[in-house]
């Protein structure tokens, strides 16, 4: 199981992609998480889409339709998603000139989050899962990861904390466990999409 993780943020010391560190090494057994960084995203242009997808926006498409499932670290800015993870988004829900479907559509995403706030990123997270729909994918129904006081659980860009540990390490099996049982269902999807 072929998992594609995304970081929010583009901070070298980020929560969240220390966040998805640690899902890395926490993963169930048969589950591989492989990091795609979002540094050379171009910002969405509808202008540029037409001349043809970016090397970096075709790279990244193919990221997310190689995976099986995507695990997202949303960090939470003004109370809401980042600029970065919005504009991700917004060029993989779009079909390009060279697909037929956008690489978003039927996509099962798993979405945890860290801040040094006292609710995590919940409201970032809801307004995620928003999104995402809204862009062909489904977002797992499972209950959050909302990781508050970041700063004092991940240390030199670790997940230190062991009840943090513990409840990652069940919300990605319990991930692992849906995306078992809802894989013929994205791929019918994916296939019959318009």
């Amino acid at each position: 199981m072929n998992i594609l993780g995304i970081s929010g943020s583009l901070r070298q010391a980020s929560f969240n992609t220390a966040l998805l560190h640690a899902a890395q090494e926490l993963a169930p057994a048969g589950m591989n998480i492989m990091i795609h960084r979002l540094h050379e995203l171009p910002l969405f242009d509808q202008d540029v889409e037409e001349q043809g997808d970016p090397p970096a926006v075709t790279a990244f498409k193919d990221a997310i339709e190689s995976a099986d499932g995507l695990l997202l670290a949303c960090p939470e800015y003004n109370g809401g998603v980042t600029g970065v993870l919005k504009n991700a988004i917004d060029w993989a829900s779009r079909i390009g000139k060279a697909r037929k479907v956008a690489a978003l559509t039927g996509k099962t995403a798993c979405i945890i989050g860290a801040s040094p706030g006292i609710t995590g990123t919940v409201r970032a997270q809801d307004q995620l899962r928003q999104i995402l729909r809204r862009a062909g994918a489904r977002t797992e129904p499972q209950g959050d990861v909302l990781v508050f006081q970041a700063h004092t659980k991940i240390i030199d860009g670790r997940l230190a904390d062991e009840r943090t540990r513990d409840a990652l390490g069940r919300h990605l099996q319990g991930f692992a466990e849906r995306l078992a049982a809802t894989a013929k269902d994205v791929h019918f999807e994916r296939r019959n999409n318009p």
